[in-house]
């Protein structure tokens, strides 16, 4: 007899809350407090478990209007081992840029450390933005977005002392491509 009531009083709540979040001006459809009906995301009207086909003139079949798309900035580094200019995975930051519905610019700026020469570190620094240029193109990203920039050791960011392995150890995060990422979400 208890299981009956508790069955009875459900069903009751719910044909109670159905009834009343079915709009009379929109029956059919899922509305909010406005009576505004609801869209799903390519536009078509939310129906209601109540709706009939005679509820179809309520929704005239505009999609809604698009979501604006909003300002999207990113950055990422990419980082290397000693003296050398080989890519590891670069997906994730394809996967954000192409993620984007409009990408205004995708700038790499490539680093070195200051151990060696100033001029083969600036071609090294060259060679890892170029490389990760060609990553990212290889991953889907349009090479028109891409602008590629290197500046040698002259931005260091790591501050290191000591010798040998423990000094390039301590200046992994110069060897690097910072990727600046803009566009439109």
């Amino acid at each position: 007899m208890k299981k009956l009531a508790i069955t009875a009083s459900m069903a009751l709540a719910v044909t109670l809350s159905t009834s009343a979040m079915a709009h009379q001006q929109n029956h059919g459809y899922v509305t909010n407090s406005n009576g505004t009906i609801w869209r799903t995301s390519n536009g078509s009207c939310l129906k209601h478990s109540v709706w009939t086909n005679a509820d179809a003139p309520a929704c005239d079949g505009a999609p809604a209007a698009a979501p604006v798309a909003a300002d999207a900035a990113k950055k990422f580094a990419v980082f290397f081992d000693f003296d050398s200019a080989t890519v590891g995975n670069v997906s994730q930051i394809a996967q954000y840029i192409n993620g984007l519905s409009k990408v205004a610019n995708v700038s790499l700026v490539g680093h070195a450390d200051p151990i060696g020469n100033s001029a083969y570190n600036m071609a090294l620094s060259q060679r890892r933005a170029v490389n990760v240029a060609n990553a990212l193109t290889n991953e889907g990203v349009k090479p028109s977005s891409i602008s590629v920039d290197y500046q040698g050791e002259s931005a260091p960011v790591a501050q290191c002392s000591g010798r040998g392995a423990e000094l390039i150890s301590c200046l992994r995060a110069d060897r690097r491509v910072d990727v600046q990422i803009s566009g439109k979400s």
